[in-house]
This record gives structure tokens, sequence and C-alpha cells, in this order.
């Protein structure tokens, strides 16, 4: 579980124990799951049966509920909501059979259906604090929470692809997460941990440096000065590649072919910084590259060391077919599955 039970909390108590959570006091969080885990895993368990799934959507619910506490309008409502989210997990999850991303919004929340889980915890008054608990985590289980929660590329799936790693062993490793935040984020309360916003930043400034270079025409050793000249990069196809220039190889011929990239979201860890970016197509070619991508960049000393990249899925690719009506001199379109 994400947060240990020990004991019940009596019904009259828990509108108090709402209010003190919603104003970021940890332990009242605690004890909100001591009440209410219980009934949120039978939901589950009623949609997906008594499957290793259930689980997972009651854990993203409840770091869905963690992050967005403070948005629950009437602390009394707190089953039913709690109960919503896990729903609207489990719902998704059988329409599209895989993992679902926190977040999912449920009834009586303020904050829209597209607002992400890293934009809510920014705007939240406990923002710094969670962000210092994920740079606890250890390497592994960090940069599984990480891409989990807070990319879109979010499968787990696709985080074994990211980390190079059997489907099981990320499931292992989100559980390992969730017991170390359980564990660590009480004892952080009351530290400083300012750093965090500024480290985002930073971060995130670089990513669109590297990423712009080619098109800006800002020289190559100066956007990558935090990358080892002996990197390993990973590509989407499986292949190896040792050293910067054949990252920069891809980019020139991206730019010579009218892609541009564009940044739309980086998360920072302990060692680990995630891009994502939008490949921006050219009209006349719509389909040259992927929608986009998932960078997956770790740290040793400082220096960048490993990239590893992910492409979201294409979409289908329309083709054009014979007119029904040769005599129309009309063609119509269909979407090639």
């Amino acid at each position: 579980m994400l947060l240990p039970t020990s004991g019940p909390v009596s019904a009259g108590d828990a509108e108090q124990v709402v209010r003190a959570a919603q104003l970021g006091d940890p332990r009242s969080f605690t004890l909100l799951f001591e009440l209410h885990y219980a009934g949120m895993l039978a939901v589950a368990h009623r949609i997906l049966g008594a499957r290793p799934d259930a689980e997972d959507a009651c854990q993203d619910a409840a770091i869905t509920a963690f992050c967005r506490i403070g948005e629950l309008r009437d602390p009394s409502a707190l089953r039913p909501w709690l109960h919503a989210i896990v729903r609207n997990n489990c719902r998704k999850l059988l329409r599209s059979h895989r993992p679902v991303p926190v977040g999912v919004a449920g009834e009586n929340l303020l904050a829209s259906e597209l607002d992400d889980p890293a934009a809510r915890i920014d705007r939240s008054a406990m923002r710094d604090w969670i962000w210092h608990g994920l740079h606890q985590l250890s390497p592994a289980a960090q940069t599984v929470a990480l891409l989990r929660y807070f990319t879109e590329n979010n499968s787990y799936e696709q985080i074994a692809d990211l980390c190079g790693v059997p489907i099981g062993t990320v499931r292992s490793r989100l559980s390992e997460a969730r017991r170390q935040l359980a564990d660590v984020l009480p004892r952080l309360h009351e530290e400083r941990h300012d750093e965090t916003t500024s480290l985002q930043a930073e971060r995130r400034e670089e990513a669109s440096t590297v990423l712009t270079a080619v098109s800006d025409g800002a020289p190559m050793h100066k956007a990558v000065a935090r990358w080892a000249e002996d990197l390993t990069f990973c590509w989407p196809s499986g292949k190896r590649t040792i050293g910067r220039e054949p990252v920069f190889a891809a980019m020139r011929r991206d730019y010579d072919s009218g892609v541009a990239h564009q940044i739309t979201g980086v998360v920072a860890g302990a060692g680990i910084t995630i891009w994502e970016n939008a490949f921006i197509n050219p009209p006349e070619d719509p389909f040259h590259c992927p929608p986009g991508g998932t960078w997956l960049l770790r740290e040793k000393k400082g220096l960048v060391c490993e990239v590893r990249l992910l492409h979201t899925p294409r979409p289908a690719r329309p083709e054009i077919t014979p007119p029904a009506n040769r005599t129309s001199g009309r063609q119509t379109r269909s979407w090639k599955v």
C-alpha cells in the first residue's frame, strides 16, 4: 500500500482529518487511508476481480488523492470522491488494456481531466515536499515512479522498454516506490526543500537548448555540455550508439526534412532527467516522425552517461482508396489499421 494501516478512524473525526490533510499534514493523510483504503480495494475488486491490476488501480488512486486532496470541496464527500477515482482508473484500464496514468479526474473534482499530475503538484502547497520525497527514492524506484506518474508513455510495457527491464520488474519497483514514499514523506515534512523547483527549471532549459540547437545554429558542444563524450544512446529500434555525434546527426536529418522538436514536459530526479517532446512534421510529410518521444537521461558524477529514447506510437496512416463511382472523379480516404 502507499500508506500503512493500523486502526480505524471514527466517522465523526473524519472531516477534521480531511481538513488537516488539505493543509499538508502527512499524518492526517495516513489516517484517511486507514479508514478508506479497504473500501477502495473492494471497489476495484468488484470491477476487475481479485487481480494485481486492482491493487494497482487503488495505488494510483491513492497517489492521485495525495496530490489533489486540496481540491476536494466538501470534506464529507471524501469516500465517494476516492471511490470515483478508483472506478475511473479501473474502467480506463478495462477500456485500454493498459495501466492507468495517475490523475484521472473523478467526481467532485475541480481540475480539468486534461490537467497533468506534475502541474497539480506545482500548484499545491505541498509541491516541494512531494518532489523532495520523490528525490529520496532509490534510483530504480525513482525512475519508474517518475515515468509512471509524470509522463505520457507510462504503460508498464513502455516503462519496461525505456528502463531495459522486464515488465515484472517494473511492477515490483513501483510497489517499492510506493512503500518508500510512505516511509519518507512524513519524515521530510519539516525539512526545507526549495532546491527542487530550481532543478526542474534548470533541466527544462537544458532540454530546450539541446533539442533546438540545430535550428538555432547553436554550437552543439555547448548545448550538451553535461553529456559525456562516450555516452551510450539506446534508440527505439534497440540499436545502441556510443558518443554524441549520432544524436546530433539524427537531429540534423530531422531539421533538413523540415521536422521541429518541441519540449512538452521535463521531470528532474536525483541522477535522472526525463524529457518529453513532440515532433512537428512538415505539412507535406505529416507522418515523417512519430507524434513524440520520451527521453530517459541517466547521470553519473554529474554527466549524462546514458540516454534511452522511446517513441510515442504512430497513428494509423491514411491511404487513398479507389472511388466507388469512377465517373464522379472523387476520392475517399480510409484509415489503414
